[in-house]
């Protein structure tokens, strides 16, 4: 990694130098209704490196090489970002630009991950549901998988409360895709059913999440069956002189559940900038609503470092590092320690770190607009440490992944109504897996095969190409990628296996705007699912069941179609979208026999089932008043495994969100409705999983009160939730959701 950093480094001193600067650019931005100065507004040049921050006044002033015409981005937290196109001369007068104070809205947002380039995301033919910038700044919630509760398609299950696991459209695991900055989360021992992986991303550090629904295989490859969550980290900002400024930040949660604290500083000057920050994260056990008191074990403790850095090697370069270190402790399984007989659970550590370079060039070329590479290596570290009552076996286990990637991409715009971006994906993952037992009194440790087969790899190699064709009516969306994958798996038990499957997998959506604010959209699109390492070398207990390696497995496939409205209408915004997901060559376990391991039933994954996926989504948000905004959304799915005759399993019930949100100056307060309908429509695994139970899992209804006051440079947040202290536990849920409780945070600017 160290060499590729140094030849990226060297690479760029000597083929980039700086370009003659000769036309200034200044303006000021304000709050449109206020009047007042806006202070650290993101402005940029969009297919430039080009961009500085505002300063206290509002102002700023960018060099430009050339008369051009240019297309301004103009961002801020707790202001809806605006782009605004500028035909720049000598004679170009001080621009002013207001800005309008962000309501909850849809389709306000400019996005990425619908095509892989930034477009306003009512702009592109995706289904999407995004939380912003304001919204995160807004939103204190405990982690990342706990901010998407609540969101339009997502519906978040916890196994245990250091993990939280996103389900979209009806699929989770291994079967959503999950990235972080462009890059994947996933990786070759992503797990079948939820898992904790998503909760490894310091909220703290994100600028913006966005959610493809039922789409996501063509762009960025395997496991986006049900859709795609990708989180963006903060980019710290370019100056036109030197400045430095920060924050911090703290948290603090009733009945001991959290206490949060974390620092971010950041340097910024015109060609360079760079922001670090530090948390640490005391979580306590849950204390569940219903008078069922305090969950033991549940608590943990976190330790997060993060650093991005920026550099503007000329006008048309950009390089960036980042760095991201994500620490967990006894992090508890809290439903084995109370229904499984174990004296104790957990995992420690649970690490994980990312590193990459990305350097992009910009160029006056149809062909070539953007070119962007980049190269990471992401690990994972994994303990688990575990011992049941009256055993005289102290078992610990552990899993390494690393993963390295290189990822290429071309942004071409052959005419002003054609858009284009191509390019090529390699990942390698190795994993390391050991188990060793020991006697508690001894400590002598006995070596044995761990989860994986120690030293298995898995090599991902793709070509991609989406399209995008613009009218004045119609916009039409297509694409298509070639996946070739090859996973060796040094199996003792069965023998070495490797298999190469390989994926072709395409997608077109036509929509039709009748109206300027209106379009009615339609899409098809192929996805599918590599095996991975998970699915053919597992050996041992694995929620409820014992897992026995397979050597012969092919890629899970899925054709999801779907109509969809969208409008955004001034005070008005909505969608509402019609799937159906179809599902075939999916990868069960399978039971083997009557025999059991351990107490736990034996079980092989094999691909022998299909099965289908429908539902609907509705999501508006209704700005009442310049005070006042309503808003709400609702998701139903039904699945059937076709295979089985039996519902597919873990299927979300119907549930839904309704808020209240009012806002004036510094201050804001929302109101929110969160409900979930009664699941007893199960699967046999359902029936068998004890976290569901054969009777499944009763409605619930939840009231929190959310609450927010600026005051100079100091921004107060806190709320109320589970008013009612109801007892309830989302469906798949290994703990309860929190009872009564109130949380207060502050954040200081420097």
């Amino acid at each position: 990694m160290k060499q590729i950093f140094l030849l990226i480094l060297f690479f760029c001193s000597f083929v980039f130098c700086l370009q003659g600067q000769n036309l200034l650019l200044r303006g000021r931005v304000y709050d449109s209704q206020t009047q007042t100065n806006i202070e650290r507004a993101n402005i940029i040049i969009l297919q430039t490196s080009l961009g500085v921050s505002s300063d206290k006044e509002g102002s700023f002033s960018i060099q430009l090489p050339n008369f051009q015409k240019i297309t301004l981005q103009i961002s801020c937290v707790g202001y809806e970002t605006l782009q605004k196109e500028i035909q720049v001369n000598e004679q170009s007068e001080i621009l002013a630009i207001p800005m309008r104070a962000a309501t909850f809205s849809l389709h306000k947002e400019v996005i990425v991950s619908a095509n892989r380039y930034e477009q306003n995301e009512f702009e592109t033919n995706a289904i999407t549901s995004v939380v912003s910038a304001t919204q995160l700044f807004q939103n204190t919630l405990r982690s990342t998988p706990e901010i998407l509760m609540g969101t339009t398609g997502v519906f978040v299950q916890k196994t245990n409360h250091g993990g939280g696991s996103p389900f979209v459209r009806g699929l989770t695991g291994q079967q959503t895709l999950l990235m972080i900055d462009g890059i994947r989360l996933n990786n070759a021992t992503f797990r079948s059913g939820p898992n904790q992986y998503f909760n490894t991303i310091d909220p703290l550090s994100l600028e913006r999440i966005e959610v493809i629904r039922g789409a996501g295989s063509v762009q960025y490859g395997s496991d986006a069956i049900g859709g795609l969550v990708q989180v963006f980290t903060k980019n710290p900002t370019f100056s036109d002189k030197l400045t430095i400024n920060g924050n911090l930040y703290g948290k603090m949660m009733s009945s001991g559940m959290e206490q949060s604290g974390r620092g971010e500083i950041e340097l910024s000057s015109k060609n360079i900038a760079v922001q670090t920050g530090l948390s640490y994260r005391n979580f306590g056990d849950i204390l569940a609503g219903g008078g069922k008191g305090k969950l033991t074990p549940t608590g943990y403790n976190e330790l997060t470092f993060n650093t991005k850095a920026r550099f503007r090697l000329s006008n048309n370069y950009l390089l960036t590092l980042n760095y991201q270190y994500v620490e967990q402790n006894q992090v508890p399984l809290y439903h084995r320690v109370v229904l499984e007989n174990y004296l104790f659970s957990y995992f420690d550590p649970q690490d994980r770190q990312l590193f990459y370079a990305r350097l992009a060039g910009f160029y006056q070329s149809r062909l070539f607009q953007k070119v962007e590479l980049t190269y990471s290596y992401h690990f994972s570290h994994e303990g688990r440490y575990n011992r049941r009552n009256q055993s005289q076996t102290l078992v610990y286990e552990e899993d390494k992944t690393r993963t390295q990637a290189l990822i290429f991409q071309i942004h071409s715009a052959p005419t002003h109504f054609w858009e284009i971006q191509s390019g090529a994906e390699y990942y390698f993952d190795k994993v390391g897996s050991m188990r060793l037992e020991f006697n508690p009194q001894t400590l002598s440790p006995t070596y044995k095969r761990g989860l994986y087969p120690d030293k298995s790899t898995m090599d991902n190699l793709a070509f991609f190409t989406l399209h995008q064709f613009r009218f004045s009516k119609f916009n039409i969306s297509s694409g298509l990628r070639y996946n070739f994958i090859r996973l060796s798996i040094p199996e003792q038990t069965i023998g070495k296996a490797v298999i190469s499957p390989s994926a072709l997998v395409g997608d077109i959506s036509l929509a039709y705007r009748f109206h300027k604010n209106h379009k009615l959209i339609a899409s098809a699109n192929t996805a599918f699912r590599s095996p991975n390492v998970d699915d053919l070398g597992t050996l041992g207990i694995v929620d409820f069941r014992y897992e026995l390696p397979t050597n012969n497995l092919q890629p899970e496939k899925s054709l999801n179609t779907q109509i969809a409205w969208k409008a955004n209408a001034g005070r008005f915004s909505s969608s509402f979208a019609v799937f159906q997901n179809q599902l075939s060559n999916l990868i069960n376990r399978v039971r083997q026999g009557r025999d059991s391991i351990q107490g736990y039933q034996v079980y092989r994954k094999e691909n022998v089932a299909e099965a289908v996926i429908r539902g609907t989504e509705a999501e508006f948000a209704y700005q009442i008043s310049s005070k006042f905004t309503i808003l709400g959304n609702i998701t139903y799915l039904y699945g059937q495994n076709k295979t089985n005759n039996e519902p597919v399993r873990r299927i979300p019930p119907l549930n839904g969100k309704l808020s209240l949100f009012y806002s004036q100056k510094q201050f804001y307060a929302n109101l929110e409705y969160l409900f979930a309908g009664k699941q007893d429509r199960l699967a046999q695994g359902d029936k068998d999983d004890n976290r569901i139970g054969k009777e499944g899992t009763p409605s619930w209804k939840v009231v929190n009160l959310h609450l927010g006051y600026t005051y100079k440079n100091i921004r107060f947040v806190g709320g109320l939730g589970n008013i009612f202290n109801v007892l309830y536990r989302i469906h798949g849920s290994g703990v309860d959701g929190y009872g009564r409780h109130f949380w207060l945070t502050t954040r200081l600017q420097f």
